[in-house]
């Protein structure tokens, strides 16, 4: 039976996560391994500053004070019995869209897995406004099936997938889109706000955001009710601009020295 983690960034209590954690049992022989609290927005940062504690929960269960990138490193290296066959990560509850990816935790808990040679895939519902009735088993039968075909074919080389749900009931979803990430970024996200003493400090988040229109990005396929699959390649090498600088950035440069 293929072992399988399952992490977050929302913390090891979130509805997305133990929604993911029964429908993966489906697969296999599933672990939980997840921070102790919310950690939204952490990027790949890893502890190194101070020691970390893992507690066990329940049986297959455990908690990290730390990172997703910690739970993913720590994890696999000291608290499974054997490497998994892959890691998911979320489910989120929020998107993580375009240039959203370069903040999530979510995310980089895939970005981790990967670097470690292990097949990983981030997902996210995506929620269009507030409500208290989120349908998380949309996305975890999306990630039931995308778990049967890593299973079955693994994934490229060095490549995650990074998916977004519709926050709708599944007759709702249109289909599944194979997406580029897209361009995604916010006006005014930097609020001031006054403390008791008067003093300035300042609120990151919120703002209003605007992204670029294509037919085959991720943004895109969301708001038309798709699934959006994109996948995530870790070389982040831009290759056209290697090219164009070979011929022009370089030879400057050279003729100075």
């Amino acid at each position: 039976m293929p072992l399988i983690l399952v992490t977050n960034d929302d913390g090891v209590h979130s509805p997305g996560l133990i929604s993911l954690f029964d429908v993966m049992k489906n697969l296999g022989d599933v672990y939980v391994i997840a921070p102790d609290r919310e950690r939204s927005a952490v990027s790949h940062a890893l502890t190194m500053h101070r020691p970390l504690r893992v507690e066990e929960l329940r049986d297959h269960v455990y908690h990290i004070n730390g990172t997703p990138t910690d739970c993913i490193a720590v994890g696999v290296n000291k608290i499974l019995p054997e490497r998994p066959a892959f890691v998911v990560s979320g489910i989120n509850k929020g998107a993580n869209l375009g240039d959203d990816i370069t903040y999530s935790g979510t995310v980089s808990a895939a970005i981790e897995s990967t670097i470690m040679g292990i097949p990983a895939f981030a997902v996210s519902l995506a929620i269009q406004k507030q409500t208290k009735s989120l349908h998380f088993e949309t996305a975890s039968n999306i990630a039931l099936e995308i778990g049967k075909y890593i299973l079955d074919s693994s994934l490229p080389y060095d490549t995650l997938l990074n998916v977004n749900v519709p926050d709708v009931h599944a007759p709702g979803i249109k289909g599944i889109k194979l997406t580029r990430q897209g361009k995604r970024v916010y006006n005014d996200s930097i609020q001031e706000t006054f403390d008791p003493h008067g003093e300035k400090h300042y609120w990151i988040g919120g703002g209003q955001p605007y992204w670029e229109h294509g037919e085959d990005t991720d943004i895109q396929a969301v708001q038309d009710n798709y699934v959006s699959i994109t996948p995530i390649h870790l070389d982040l090498t831009n290759y056209e601009a290697l090219k164009f600088l070979k011929d022009r950035l370089l030879f400057t440069l050279n003729e100075k020295i």
